[in-house]
């Protein structure tokens, strides 16, 4: 496990958490009063979470997790920065929406949850911080209780390895195959503000092909339920995209459709 790396990316949460909790992205007086964070796909793809034990893994400083409980799942929200899990845990007391905060690293989560869920969730911008999908599997299929499903929502891996710059065309840049080894990012900012003055500006992400996100949960023990590839994204990551009517981000008519967000969902089989 590369703890070095790892550590350096906690730091940076730890600092992002008040300058994202203050922006007009995540936009937090709106949600406290009464504003969902949760996207049609999620939405569509949890189904019913009336009564449903769930499992939010990398919840950040919890608005989707409340928005799960606002839904009437008995939530469950783990991340493992202490300044998000403090954040989320006032945020639930100020808004009388309960749900349960746990400070902890995705692969440490076992030794201090001994617990089963229904549904185990995970979303937007998740995969880039693990360096080790096996063992993230294995903890996932550690956590479901027979029968419940995992779901991963999430950007395409195909559409973090293109760019554009200024008037040149969109081009492929990054590579979409891993060496196991994280990228190095030096960031002005965040993406909630690029303006921001942040002091730990150096990040380390990890690059998964969507193939090995597949063999991990299957290699884990967990039945593939569906794969979902969609041509936009619920936000503007290039600037030549344009958003429809709905609220999703295209990009530009002149580019082929091009994958920029998934979904898998995965069943824990019951035993016979």
């Amino acid at each position: 496990m590369s703890k070095k790396e790892v550590e350096s990316n906690r730091r940076r949460w730890d600092e992002l958490v008040p300058i994202h909790a203050s922006s007009r992205f995540y936009d937090l007086e709106g949600f406290k009063q009464g504003r969902s964070t949760l996207l049609p796909v999620e939405l569509e793809e949890l189904g019913d979470l009336r009564g449903r034990r769930l499992l939010h893994l990398q919840c950040h400083f919890g608005l989707d997790s409340l928005s799960l409980a606002r839904k009437g799942a008995s939530v469950t929200g783990v991340d493992f920065s202490h300044r998000a899990i403090s954040l989320a845990k006032e945020i639930s007391h100020d808004i009388g929406v309960e749900a349960r905060f746990i400070e902890s690293d995705v692969y440490e989560l076992p030794k201090v949850l001994d617990e089963k869920f229904d549904i185990v969730f995970t979303s937007y911008g998740v995969l880039c911080w693990l360096p080790d999908l096996p063992a993230w599997a294995s903890v996932i299929s550690e956590m479901l209780e027979e029968g419940g499903f995992f779901l991963l929502v999430e950007d395409h891996p195909l559409a973090s390895t293109i760019e554009e710059k200024g008037a040149a065309p969109i081009r492929i840049v990054h590579p979409y195959f891993s060496d196991g080894k994280p990228t190095r990012f030096d960031v002005e900012g965040t993406y909630t503000d690029r303006s921001a003055k942040v002091d730990n500006s150096t990040s380390y992400e990890w690059t998964h092909p969507l193939s090995d996100v597949i063999a991990s949960l299957v290699g884990a023990g967990l039945r593939i339920e569906h794969v979902h590839e969609f041509a936009f994204s619920f936000f503007q990551r290039h600037a030549s995209m344009s958003m429809r009517p709905d609220g999703t981000w295209h990009l530009s008519d002149d580019f082929p459709p091009f994958p920029m967000l998934l979904s898998v969902k995965a069943i824990k089989p019951r035993q016979v």
